[in-house]
């Protein structure tokens, strides 16, 4: 059966609005510019529940952008919520960390495999920027060589727009492109034997294209260059982490890197990310300058605990790589039945839904639409995320949604 769909006016989601445009510069920022959604989609949000929220006129979606990722056990698990209640009665925020922090970087250091220490800090940025900095520590050189378009945070080296960049902010980054050894040959021969680090995503995951699975030879070519020149590999798992695996996303590869980035799901939406380094480096992060008022909080190591208990013991990974697989068939044999061209990409924890000729993704507009109409919330410009509190249920209606969506689409198209 078609769910009914949500006609209801977002009027306190239109009030916020026009209250933020007052205070806040250019209005919404980051992920909920308006022009990467649809006509009147919800920008404000109320509450969350397991696969489920509600934006401020009270609109109930199946969600399956997780908060951008963090939510990989979906919103408010009773075991994250327990153990954040727990650490919250007796400490957050302290002149140094609990034992926490112990058991955490333990913890981390057994599930991935290259790993032998442990530096945590807030957001992803933090830890890619400093995963820059640790390399130039162990190197004594300058250069990093990233794949252009890829996004390893706001901070200046890394930022998506020019505006307030000066040019000795970028002045060491060079940029190959992704799942291709030639281009990144090429780029490296400008730079003699400068080459600190090439840092990579596992997956190619820029916002508004197609993923790009990384091939297994671009993988080990990576780590041969890396070797061979003496620089070192850096995977930055803030989007892909513990989504693809319970280690190292490229482990299955048996590449191995020296450092790795790690933020978002860890710790199921607190505020929290971790730098993990291979022995060989251990004295150059040892080294430089780290540190931040809140990055010894345990709440969200206590947050993190409990999430990384629930991946290994329920084997989470598996869970939402299958939920993902469902819906990634669906929509395709769905997209196949109304003779829409598209493609999905991505891993099935992460999928992506584009379109053949979509000029500023207007048709994925209408497409998330339609589904958000239907009580199903997607991004039509982002990979999604699913989460292990998806059910076979929540699978089943959301691709009811995504029928309907197809179906009004068809009838513009």
């Amino acid at each position: 059966m078609t769910p009914e769909l949500h006609t209801h006016p977002n009027e306190r989601d239109k009030a916020l609005r026009r209250r933020a445009e007052r205070v806040v510069p250019g209005g919404m920022y980051g992920h909920s510019v308006q022009k990467f959604l649809w006509p009147g989609a919800p920008q404000f949000w109320d509450r969350g529940l397991g696969s489920h929220v509600w934006d401020v006129d009270g609109t109930e979606y199946i969600d399956l952008m997780c908060s951008w990722g963090p939510l990989i056990h979906g919103h408010r698990h009773p075991i994250v919520e327990d153990a954040v209640s727990r650490q919250m009665g007796k400490l957050d925020t302290g002149n140094g960390p609990t034992e926490l922090f112990v058991e955490l970087g333990e913890l981390l250091v057994d599930l991935v495999t290259h790993a032998a220490w442990t530096i945590f800090a807030k957001n992803g940025g933090d830890v890619t920027t400093l995963a820059l900095t640790v390399a130039r520590a162990a190197t004594g050189r300058s250069t990093v060589l990233v794949a252009e378009g890829t996004y390893h945070g706001s901070l200046l080296w890394a930022s998506a727009r020019d505006a307030g960049i000066a040019p000795g902010d970028r002045a060491h980054v060079d940029y190959f492109r992704y799942n291709d050894l030639e281009s990144l040959q090429a780029v490296a021969s400008a730079h003699a034997d400068d080459i600190a680090a090439v840092i990579v995503t596992p997956v190619r995951h820029e916002a508004g294209d197609d993923q790009e699975l990384a091939l297994p030879e671009f993988a080990h070519g990576l780590r041969s260059f890396c070797d061979t020149t003496g620089a070192l590999l850096i995977l930055d798992e803030v989007r892909t982490g513990f989504r693809l695996s319970l280690d190292s996303s490229w482990t299955s590869f048996g590449v191995l890197p020296d450092l790795s980035c790690w933020s978002k799901a860890i710790a199921n939406g607190y505020p929290l990310s971790a730098l993990l380094g291979s022995e060989a480096i251990r004295d150059a992060a040892r080294a430089v300058f780290k540190g931040g008022t809140f990055w010894m909080s345990a709440v969200p190591m206590a947050a993190a605990l409990a999430t990384l208990a629930l991946l290994r013991e329920e084997r989470g990974v598996e869970q939402i790589l299958d939920r993902g697989q469902q819906l990634m068939t669906g929509i395709r044999r769905q997209a196949a039945a109304h003779q829409i061209p598209v493609r999905v990409s991505g891993p099935p924890s992460m999928p992506y839904l584009s379109f053949d000729g979509d000029v500023g993704w207007a048709k994925a507009k209408t497409w998330a639409a339609g589904a958000a109409a239907r009580g199903l919330y997607v991004n039509p410009s982002h990979n999604w995320f699913i989460s292990t509190a998806l059910t076979l249920e929540d699978v089943s209606r959301a691709l009811e949604a995504t029928g309907g969506a197809f179906d009004d689409l068809s009838a513009v198209v």
